[in-house]
């Protein structure tokens, strides 16, 4: 099975454009929207993308532009992107400089360190993490010592190209398996079975659900609201299993850092993000706010 991802572009309507397009062969669903006759340029992390779409549809809607162009990359993609100017998808090249970027409280800590961001603010924060599923669960996967039979082979971000999620996905692991009474290596060597865990190669937000789908694993650790998402717009597909809230189940702060307070245009989309439209739009795809 193929996932067939509904279009996220924040772009005019009415603007006339063509669409060459087919899920097995499209390799650019996290860059949207267009560089050159956009009038704002966002580079963000892709783990609330849902929340982030709709909040600068409604940026632009209101401001009146044509269109908005945004990534949602995992933060090493973007941060590669602004430290050579370009980046190649495939054999397309963009040159393309951010406005405005978004990704965990940390990552824009880095970059203000750098001085390649001139303001920043947290705005969202997630909720813990859930376990995703196909739909009626048919592993009857629930908890976390569910993962330790032999029929169930779980899929988890990669530590090396996602590092900021998977640090967040394996301390969750082994705080709940820690409250279920495991023993402390338990989660340390399952991940170290190949047999048994298949790590995403670099994009998670889409790799989670096709490897749930087309069954490469029975299972998929993921941000809540991410589960959330998946099993709204597939919904005859999957079914999230929320994990039990506490201090085990580790959350992420998101931030919006602003790259040039004499752009006014970006200004005002940094404030946007700090609003109670945005607020209200986060919280209504599953994430708290700041």
């Amino acid at each position: 099975m193929q996932l067939d991802w509904p279009s996220e572009n924040v772009i005019n309507p009415e603007l006339s454009r063509n669409r060459w397009f087919h899920p097995s062969s499209n390799f650019c669903l996290d860059f949207h929207g267009d560089p050159g006759a956009s009038e704002l340029r966002i580079f963000s992390d892709g783990n609330h993308h849902m929340a982030l779409e709709e909040s600068l549809e409604s940026f632009r809607s209101s401001n009146r532009l044509s269109s908005v162009f945004y990534c949602t990359t995992p933060p090493k993609v973007y941060l590669d992107w602004m430290q050579s100017r370009t980046i190649e998808i495939g054999n397309l090249c963009l040159s393309v400089t951010p406005d405005i970027v978004i990704g965990p409280d940390d990552i824009m800590e880095k970059l203000t360190a750098e001085n390649k961001v001139c303001r920043t603010a947290v705005f969202a924060q997630s909720r813990g993490n859930s376990f995703l599923v196909r739909k009626n669960n048919p592993k009857c996967v629930r908890e976390v010592s569910d993962l330790l039979r032999e029929n169930v082979r779980l899929f988890i971000s990669n530590p090396l190209t996602e590092g900021a999620s998977h640090t967040v996905y394996r301390q969750t692991l082994e705080g709940c398996a820690a409250m279920d009474g495991l023993e402390s290596n338990a989660i340390g060597d399952l991940l170290e079975c190949s047999d048994k865990v298949l790590f995403g190669s670099l994009i998670h937000h889409r790799e989670a659900p096709q490897a749930v789908a087309d069954g490469s694993a029975d299972v998929a650790i993921v941000y809540d609201h991410l589960a959330l998402r998946y099993t709204r717009i597939f919904r005859e597909i999957f079914d999230r299993i929320p994990l039990p809230i506490g201090e085990h189940n580790i959350t992420t702060r998101y931030a919006v850092g602003l790259v040039d307070e004499t752009f006014q245009l970006a200004c005002n989309a940094f404030e946007f993000f700090l609003s109670d439209e945005t607020k209200s739009i986060y919280r209504n795809h599953g994430l708290q706010v700041a």
